[in-house]
């Protein structure tokens, strides 16, 4: 107890003092940034967290660049992003029926009936209130969970259990994500191919290159995320821009606004966000599932629990409350799998990981959470678990962003109706602009402009096919993993070509990926 508590102690001053213990105002800064950019972002119809994580992060490792002290302000940004666009995408959804991020869809059921009939403002803090809790209460399953989970699977998996871990995540992602799973699945090892592109770990010299040397290093992450994630999906709206042309009421005025939430009326909603926040932060903690499943879920579970089932999408602050609280939940416990397995669950997760490999050297993983003695060595300084303290100053900058959105996202949320005018015809060429200059500056000039085109190819092909990005992305980024954990223990156990069949656990693992997949085919037919 008394080295948890140390590295607590380390983890916490690491955000406030920089290596000379000099007072450092940076990281809370960027936090505080972040979460004003995530809720502005949240409030912007078609926009959302990870859409400007992708953009925000080049930008920031421009800014910081790629030493350890770079860590705690780009993460800190990108946290404070994720959390506050989950709270800003309420607003339109409430006022005008118009989702500001995918999250938010379900929340139009209760909220935007609530505004019609001149109950605005509490619907909006319904959402605020309810999503914040939501957030707090995952965060806190996430600073006990992670450490337990790592240390479990530090204690009980090697390489080849490991290494069938990965195949069963990759196979579950692509079975729950999307509507068609084999469609997911080729999408993923779409992903797990390209990600052989460049160097490789035998020895014998790039692979895949085409004759191109400056594909010697591999393909620039981020310049490739940018383009099959945000370009991809600009070219499809702007695809869909001139198939039909926009009917938006860009001239509507918020409904009335009405009068604001009352503390009972916040006492009385414990009980619903407590059960909604435990169905998203169990959902969350699944690669994958994502908001959209952990909501409806909620949604449902209230429904059917309430003495008035039938107010349910007539304007009841329980079906708000359902659904932020839910929404907010998934993306605390979706850094579950990341920090302890080095597994990310869904996009927001994806630039957590992406910004942790480019800066510095740190690294996720069960070996994060290894409580290693603290000593002082005359002629080393302190030797301690480097990785360990970070975590812990990753939970504390949570804690500072859940503190923002708690007091300026609650003055914030309701300024911020007239941000749905806004056109796409003008948003559109913003996000283009903004995306090919990150992938300009952050990736080697024209190569990562290259890189950023062609995956934007790739991903309008894949949405065209209405095949999952998130499959493609995530075998993109866990391949070198995978190849790394497969080749360390086909090595150690001498070169057994059957090594992943001499663990049971590994064994059950992977019965469980073929049995994912014998679910796909089936449902495929």
């Amino acid at each position: 107890m008394d080295l948890l508590l140390q590295y607590i102690g380390l983890g916490v001053s690491s955000v406030f003092y920089g290596a000379q213990g000099v007072l450092q105002l940076m990281p809370v800064l960027m936090v505080l940034i972040g979460v004003l950019v995530g809720i502005l972002i949240g409030a912007v119809p078609g926009m959302s967290g990870p859409f400007a994580m992708a953009i925000a992060l080049p930008i920031l490792v421009s800014i910081f660049g790629y030493g350890n002290d770079a860590l705690y302000p780009v993460l800190g940004c990108l946290l404070g992003i994720m959390k506050g666009a989950t709270v800003g995408g309420a607003v339109p959804a409430i006022l005008f029926k118009t989702p500001g991020t995918p999250d938010a869809f379900l929340t139009t059921l209760d909220g935007y009936p609530m505004a019609r009939k001149g109950q605005g403002r509490k619907a909006i803090q319904t959402a605020h209130f309810a999503s914040v809790m939501g957030d707090n209460f995952s965060d806190i399953v996430l600073f006990i969970a992670a450490p337990t989970i790592a240390v479990a699977v530090e204690r009980i998996l090697g390489l080849p259990e490991k290494s069938a871990l990965i195949i069963l995540s990759l196979c579950f992602m692509a079975a729950v994500v999307g509507k068609a799973p084999l469609k997911g699945l080729l999408g993923g090892l779409l992903g797990m191919f390209v990600s052989l592109i460049g160097s490789t770990m035998s020895g014998n010299g790039p692979r895949l290159t085409f004759g191109l040397p400056e594909l010697g290093n591999g393909l620039p992450l981020t310049s490739a995320v940018l383009g099959v994630l945000v370009i991809s999906e600009v070219l499809m709206s702007i695809e869909e821009m001139h198939a039909a042309p926009s009917s938006e009421d860009t001239t509507r005025e918020a409904p009335e606004m009405g009068p604001p939430l009352s503390w009972a009326e916040r006492a009385r909603m414990l009980p619903g966000i407590l059960r909604a926040a435990a169905i998203g932060t169990a959902i969350g903690a699944l690669p994958g599932i994502g908001t959209t499943t952990a909501a409806t879920l909620s949604y449902d579970t209230a429904k059917r629990r309430s003495a008035t089932p039938e107010a349910f999408g007539r304007g009841t602050p329980e079906g708000v409350v359902a659904t932020e609280a839910a929404n907010s939940a998934v993306s605390g416990a979706n850094l579950i799998p990341v920090m302890s397995l080095g597994i990310p669950g869904n996009f927001a997760a994806v630039f957590i990981i992406l910004a942790v490999e480019t800066i510095g050297d740190f690294s996720f993983g069960p070996q994060v959470f290894q409580f290693t003695p603290i000593k002082e060595i005359e002629g080393f300084g302190t030797i301690l678990n480097a990785n360990l303290v970070l975590a812990f100053g990753i939970f504390t900058m949570m804690v500072v962003a859940n503190f923002f959105n708690w007091t300026l996202g609650g003055l914030l949320m309701g300024f911020l109706g007239h941000l749905v005018r806004i056109p796409k015809a003008v948003i559109l060429p913003v996000i283009m602009t903004v995306s090919l200059t990150a992938a300009y500056v952050q990736d080697g000039g024209y190569l990562g402009l290259l890189t950023a085109g062609v995956f934007a190819m790739i991903g309008y092909g894949l949405r065209r096919l209405e095949i999952s990005i998130l499959p493609f992305v995530i075998g993109f980024l866990l391949a070198p993993t995978l190849e790394g954990l497969v080749r360390g223990a086909f090595t150690a156990s001498g070169g057994d070509a059957f090594f992943l069949l001499k663990s049971p656990i590994a064994i059950a693992m992977l019965l469980m990926s073929l049995l994912l997949l014998a679910r796909m085919f089936r449902q495929s037919r």
